[in-house]
């Protein structure tokens, strides 16, 4: 089966459901990184995922990872770190150090599918208001966090990354707390996990996925403003 080739200026997303069964979820290559190719994507299931040297590259597996924000498992050490007061967490204050971070390599070979192409495409859309961020912070110093993109009620986490124990986890569990205040129905993780399988993750046939895709993508959301200061994008919680 021939990949179909996206347009570079004016890209037209195939059905998801067509995707490749090998490599599961390859759906189409080409297309642009542009804001609006980005959230098309997104409203139709479809995410990019691609290194350095190769083109862009959309997929929509066959089974998709969520978490709804109700579903979130709390471990007793998870818990226990949740009540420490020694951290603090806020949300769309520090979008460019998070997507940095993510994008630092994790394997032994040194690459990282978060290029500079995609950094860049991400923060125009943080600064439309359309990606997100949530930080973990000890001592004034950024130690966990993740960011993705809202496309309604749900949340199509991207990357996530600590410094320090749990710090992942715990910006996780602040993102289900303030999205259950919120409406936020789901986040969608993508791939599966151990990390996120220990969250509460689980796996859904793509069908379903895309359905409740269909119900969540035009329900609005208050996300705080990217502009807004530290003191107001700040999340309490009692765990």
């Amino acid at each position: 089966m021939q990949i179909p080739l996206l347009d570079d200026d004016n890209p037209q997303f195939p059905d998801p459901r067509g995707a490749l069964k090998e490599p599961d979820g390859l759906l189409a290559v080409g297309g642009n990184l542009q804001p609006q190719t980005l959230l098309s994507a997104y409203r139709s299931g479809i995410f990019p995922w691609y290194q350095d040297d190769d083109p862009i590259l959309w997929w929509s597996p066959a089974t998709r990872c969520v978490l709804p924000p109700s579903d979130l498992h709390c471990s007793k050490s998870l818990r226990k770190t949740l009540r420490r007061n020694d951290y603090q967490v806020t949300i769309n204050h520090a979008f460019g150090e998070v997507i940095q971070a993510c994008s630092a390599p994790r394997d032994d070979d040194g690459g990282t599918w978060i290029t500079e192409e995609m950094m860049a495409a991400y923060r125009q859309l943080h600064s439309q208001g359309q990606a997100h961020s949530v930080e973990v912070w000890l001592e004034h110093k950024l130690i966990g966090g993740l960011y993705g993109v809202a496309i309604g009620s749900l949340f199509c986490g991207e990357s996530m990354f600590s410094r320090q124990a749990s710090a992942s986890k715990i910006a996780m569990a602040h993102l289900c707390r303030w999205g259950l205040e919120s409406g936020l129905e789901l986040i969608d993780c993508q791939l599966v996990n151990p990390h996120l399988v220990s969250l509460g993750a689980v796996s859904i046939e793509r069908s379903a996925f895309l359905t409740q895709l269909s119900e969540c993508r035009d329900k609005p959301l208050n996300w705080p403003s990217p502009s807004s200061g530290e003191e107001s994008s700040r999340l309490h919680y009692q765990w």
